[in-house]
Formats: C-alpha cells, structure tokens, sequence
C-alpha cells in the first residue's frame, strides 16, 4: 500500500501503531482561495522507482499509485518469476480487478485547460489513457504477464470493496485461480478539492489538520480528502 503515512505497508503501520497524521495542509498547488486547504497529500513518491521514466507521462497518478502498490503485493505473495512476471503456466489463470473513485480526475482537469488555451491538437496524446480507471488493469496486467479476467470498479468511495467482491465471484465462479485487487485514487486538485468543498462534504478545519479527520465525533464537519493505493492477491483457498 501507499499513502500519505508511508510508501509501503511496514511503514503505514508503524505510522498508525505511533499515532502519527497524514494530514496537512495542500501543497500540490495553491489552495489559499479555497474554503479547504487540508488533505492527505502524498508528497515523497517518485513514480520513476516502479515504472519506466518514458512511461510516466502516459499513466495518471492514480495509476502509478496502483502500480507501487501491487508491485509490493505480487512480491509477498511469492507468485513472480525470476523476472518479476507471472509465471506462464499461471498466467491465464489470473485476473485483475481494480477500483477507483474517478480515476484521473487531474489529467482531465489540466487537459481541458490546455485545450481551451492552447486549442484542441495540443492535447497530450496520451491523456485518454492516463485518465481512464480501467488503465489500472491495464497497466498492472502488461507489468505482470496476467492474461486472465480484467475488471473495473467505477462506484465511488466503494469502488476498493467492489473489486475485491468482483475478483471473489470471478474465483468462485471458475474464472480465475488467482485475482490481483487494487483500488486507487488521486484526485487532491483544483477541481477535486473545489468540487467536493461545493457541496459542504469536506472539513474546514483547515487551523487543525491533525483534528480535522473525526467521522465519529458529533462536532464533525466533513471528511478529509487523501490519495494513495492498496492491492493484495486472492486465490482458491
């Protein structure tokens, strides 16, 4: 997993087990004209260490989230080969089900800007497919050499659970022996923040980051907006 406590799961766990907070304030742009100006930023990831540096430009964030993530996954589970795929005997007998809220919601906002600005042939020719929530598949499938079932979850703050629930049926169903799960999202911009605080669901508590986060406590005033990724690996059991 990856998120705004750790890179991984050791140091998201020590993270929690010491009582500490992602929460701060937004540093990925300017969110002084904002009503709220706090979230859970992760802000030491480079996506250059789990992909190409060429390929870069043509995943979203959110994908190469999902891509640090199941990258950690598909090592514990034991299943990688000398060369880091899935075996071939294994590999139509594995699926992907991956998840996430709106996917590239930032790709679509810095894309529709440069349209409108600079005109609709410089757009990045690589926008469709970094926005895309099914490109989480796609890319982990292509990185791994899984060739089984490839499905998507597009059901907002559900969509994790869903890809888990999905990758169960596929496997009870016969589909699969093994699924790859992932659910992952990005969406910590202009128009993520701006929309959400529109419709008063996210905490103003922008003075306390570290107290902003209290769905359970009657004083609570909305929920704090993160970004990160968790996968693991079902199999037939």
């Amino acid at each position: 997993m990856i998120n705004s406590l750790g890179l991984n799961k050791e140091d998201s766990f020590l993270a929690i087990a010491k009582g500490e907070c992602g929460i701060k304030h937004i540093e990925s742009f300017d969110a002084s004209a904002f009503p709220v100006r706090i979230a859970g930023e992760i802000t030491d990831f480079d996506p250059t260490e789990v992909m190409n540096p060429k390929d870069v430009k043509k995943a979203g964030r959110f994908i190469q989230l999902a891509l640090k993530a199941t990258k950690e996954a598909m090592k514990d589970s034991g299943i990688l080969d000398a060369h880091n795929k899935c075996p071939e005997e294994l590999a139509n007998r594995m699926g992907v089900s991956s998840g996430s809220g709106i996917g590239g919601l930032g790709n679509i906002e810095a894309n529709s800007i440069f349209c409108f600005e600079k005109g609709p042939r410089k757009v990045n020719p690589f926008f469709i497919t970094s926005a895309l929530v099914n490109m989480i598949g796609g890319f982990t499938s292509i990185e791994f050499g899984i060739k089984g079932p490839n499905l998507s979850s597009v059901t907002a703050c559900a969509a994790g659970t869903h890809a888990i629930i999905e990758a169960v049926k596929t496997i009870l169903l016969g589909g699969a022996d093994k699924m790859l799960v992932v659910g992952a999202e990005s969406t910590i911009c202009p128009v993520g923040i701006g929309g959400f605080a529109s419709i008063k669901a996210l905490s103003t508590r922008n003075d306390e980051p570290k107290k902003a986060s209290r769905p359970f406590d009657k004083d609570r005033n909305g929920f704090v907006m993160g970004e990160g990724a968790g996968a693991l690996v079902l199999e037939e059991y």
